[in-house]
Formats: C-alpha cells, sequence, structure tokens
C-alpha cells in the first residue's frame, strides 16, 4: 500500500472518530422528553348508569308481586285509570296516573271489557279512600303480556337517581319545570311530552300536556333553557 493511501485511511479514520465523539456528547446533553397529548375529558352521563329493577312477570302469579311494595308511575299522564267496584268500570276513565305518583298496589286482577277481545290484566289501587284499577297487562287463552315494567318503578326515583340535586328534585315535587332540568327530570315533574316537527333539532321544543295545564320547553344541548305555560 503507499504511503499517499495510508495517509488517506488515516485521515478517514480521525475523522469518523472527531464525529462518533461530538455525535455522542451533543446527544448526551440533549434530553429527549416525549410529550403525551392532553387526555380529553368525557363528561359521564350519571343517569345512564341508573337500571332500575324489573319483575319480569310472566304470569298473574308474577304480577301480584307489584303488592309487596309501593310502585311509582314512571311516565306521567299517559295511563287513565277507572273505579273498582268491583268489577272495573272499563267503560269510564276516572284520572290519568301522574307524574312519579306514588302507589299501594291492593290487588292484580284479570278481568274482560266488553266489545274486546281477551282479558285485561288490572292493578288495583286506592286513591282517596276510593278503590281504582289501570291495565298493566293483557291475557289470551292462558298467555299473559305483562308490561308493568315499563309502566312503574318498584324502587323509589328519589333513591334511584338520588344524584340529582336537592333543589332539582324540590321543583320535581312542586311538579315545575326550570332552566337546566333535562327531558328526564322534567317528565318526573309534569309527564309525557311531544316534541315538535320530527324532535330531532337542537334548540329542540317538547310541548307537556300536564295534566290539562300545557307547558312549551325548549331544550338546548340536553338543557331546558325557557319554559312557557299556557294561559
Amino acid at each position: 500500500m503507499s504511503k499517499t493511501s495510508q495517509i488517506l485511511q488515516a485521515t478517514l479514520l480521525v475523522a469518523l472518530i472527531v464525529a462518533g465523539v461530538w455525535f455522542y456528547y451533543n446527544m448526551n446533553g440533549r434530553r429527549v422528553v416525549l410529550v403525551q397529548p392532553p387526555k380529553k375529558e368525557t363528561a359521564l352521563d350519571a343517569d345512564a348508569y341508573v337500571v332500575p329493577k324489573k319483575l319480569h312477570p310472566q304470569d298473574l302469579k308474577d304480577a301480584k308481586e307489584l303488592m309487596l311494595q309501593p310502585v311509582w308511575v314512571r311516565e306521567g299522564y299517559r295511563y287513565f285509570y277507572m273505579a273498582y267496584g268491583p268489577p272495573v268500570d272499563t267503560r269510564h276513565a276516572a284520572g290519568m296516573l301522574g307524574p312519579i305518583e306514588r302507589l299501594e298496589i291492593k290487588d292484580v286482577i284479570v278481568q274482560g271489557a266488553p266489545g274486546v277481545a281477551g282479558r285485561q290484566v288490572m292493578a288495583v289501587f286506592e286513591k282517596d279512600g276510593k278503590r281504582y284499577a289501570f291495565s298493566i297487562g293483557d291475557a289470551d287463552n292462558g298467555t299473559y303480556h305483562i308490561y308493568s315494567d315499563e309502566m312503574l318503578f318498584i324502587q323509589d326515583p328519589h333513591d334511584l337517581y338520588k344524584h340529582w340535586p336537592a333543589d332539582v328534585w324540590e321543583a320535581i315535587d312542586q311538579h315545575q319545570v326550570k332552566a337546566g332540568m333535562s327531558e328526564l327530570q322534567a317528565s318526573f315533574a309534569i309527564g309525557v311530552g311531544i316534541p315538535e316537527g320530527l324532535g330531532t333539532t337542537n334548540p329542540r321544543i317538547v310541548n307537556y300536556p300536564n295534566g290539562g295545564h300545557s307547558v312549551k320547553v325548549t331544550y338546548e344541548n340536553g338543557k331546558a333553557t325557557e319554559v312557557k305555560t299556557s294561559q
């Protein structure tokens, strides 16, 4: 190997060593910090975690378990009740069950209605010293269809939704809707509502018959922003 080649190789080697030493000290002096993007906080709706108990009644014997504890009406001003003699006066409505109205079921019976095929499963309760009944299902040739789980709570809603603020429960118990309440809270206060249009807009407007005292509520992002009562 020529002397020139040896000098060239030595020069390249020194350059590589110098470059390596520079890279080592340069990187060693730096601290690489991996920054994670901030986590987005997702607001959890506590109502979604409320799972009311259900009886899942399959026949009259199962339905009579409604007599073992008080019950509360899920959707006020939706279901009619009738006077109970006996029998139940199915021709004339005596009133409508109110929002989260507390009831003591005294009996569950099966009765036919004039001009109606099959028979009705009726829950009997007392109100103002008189007995009334309302339909919770039907029976036909030994087959029962009972929908009391969709009509009634068997737990106190105050306990089920105890995470709601005290002022919200105060308004509900007074059957009033105020700004900031959700649709579920409003329904507990004044019963079922009928959305205007398709009911998919935001803001969303819902009209509540409220037992003859109509209320119109505007909701924005799920919260009441305006409450108007009918004259």
